[in-house]
């Protein structure tokens, strides 16, 4: 349990410094003399550069272990940070985003990785992921007040070496925080049991002893999931209201956060089977951006509040799904693509926002993007409930 704590503090962290910058990324690409168009790409790239990262992620952490991913993924990101703070120049904001979510990439697959290994049952494993999902909103309720906050108060500059500094000391940390060969070594049984138990993801006939497989079609869900995320993300701090007070954006995000943290107060719902879970919360995320599309009469602060309950649903359900139905030594691989689908949604994202905005509405894309990855996922091929 104690890894476990150490793992949701570095989740939190790192999450903490990537909320912290989505209030005032954007206001801080238009001080550099940035297009809408161009910030769209800034913050689409960082998540393409994630696919790299996350392709390396898998087998590094099945074959090397988490350790050492986790303590390189968070000293290097903060030493890029501490380089941004100097940026002058669009392009040069470019370039050091991209590298960012090159390094940051192998930071989700290790934690979760290793995460899914220390628990004991099905059961535990379950509220884990919960336990991530929960770590994950925290950070991000109170990081974009924060942010917004640090630059008000101290600028861009200073904020972004702050926020690199607080990486930097987190990931030394974790050198002596993460007890890995100790940990794996009293917890092998747990492994042996899960996978007697487990299931495959379809990548081969060893690892479906029961018959039972998630489609790769399944990945559209994670992928329109952060797709529309990316979409909101880019629409919300250049609203006139947002543009107008910085504090604003970061109101706005945190209802988000505050949303899902309700939602994911919700322990009974770790009983209802995650696939369940996944659909319904992306119907209900879905129905919300319509609402936004056609301009429904719920206000704005209500709906980003449903969009993080939403959020507060899905996320978890996601990542339990996948470690439910995996064996232990997969661990690395599956989560690995479980980033990639979120990295190329995220990238997609700010990019169909940033072109489109003028002629459609971003929010109507977020829907469309949603019900289509809905669609297409054959769900006959879930030939029995995924429960944990």
């Amino acid at each position: 349990m104690r890894t476990a704590l150490w793992l949701y503090l570095f989740m939190f962290v790192a999450f903490f410094d990537l909320h912290a910058q989505y209030p005032i990324l954007s206001p801080f690409a238009l001080s550099l003399g940035a297009a809408p168009s161009f910030i769209g790409l800034i913050m689409g790239v960082y998540s393409i550069t994630h696919l790299p990262g996350n392709l390396l992620a898998g087998y590094g952490v099945d074959k090397y272990g988490s350790k050492l991913f986790i303590v390189c993924s968070l000293i290097v990101a903060g030493i890029i940070l501490l380089f941004q703070s100097t940026v002058k120049d669009p392009w040069h904001l470019l370039y050091i985003r991209s590298i960012s979510g090159f390094v940051l990439a192998f930071l989700s697959p290790a934690c979760l990785s290793l995460l899914a290994r220390i628990a004991k049952d099905r059961i535990q494993q379950s509220k884990l992921m919960a336990g991530n999902g929960l770590v994950h909103t925290l950070a991000s309720v109170v990081s974009p007040a924060a942010g917004a906050i640090l630059v008000a108060k101290i600028g861009f500059t200073t904020a972004f070496s702050v926020l690199g500094w607080v990486l930097i000391i987190t990931g030394v940390l974790a050198i002596f925080g993460v007890k890995e060969k100790q940990l794996l070594g009293q917890t092998g049984h747990n492994a042996a049991a899960l996978d007697s138990h487990g299931h495959g993801l379809g990548l081969e006939d060893d690892d479906l002893p029961n018959g039972v497989s998630i489609p790769w079609l399944f990945f559209l869900i994670p992928m329109a999931l952060s797709c529309s995320q990316g979409i909101l993300f880019f629409e919300l701090p250049l609203m006139e209201s947002a543009r107008a007070s910085i504090l604003t954006s970061g109101v706005f995000f945190t209802l988000i956060s505050l949303g899902a943290l309700l939602s994911i107060s919700f322990w009974f719902l770790n009983k209802v089977s995650p696939f369940i879970r996944t659909v319904c919360g992306s119907l209900s995320l879905a129905v919300v951006f319509f609402g936004l599309a056609i301009q429904w009469p719920i206000p704005l602060t209500v709906s980003l509040f449903l969009i993080g309950m939403a959020k507060g649903i899905i996320y978890p359900a996601l990542a339990a799904l996948l470690a439910s139905i995996t064996s232990s030594n997969r661990y690395g691989r599956v989560f690995s693509l479980l980033s990639i689908s979120y990295s190329v949604g995220a990238f997609i994202g700010p990019m169909m926002a940033g072109q489109l905005r003028d002629h459609i509405s971003s929010y109507f894309i977020a829907f469309f993007i949603l019900m289509l990855a809905l669609s297409l996922l054959p769900l006959r091929s879930f030939k029995t409930p995924v429960t944990t």
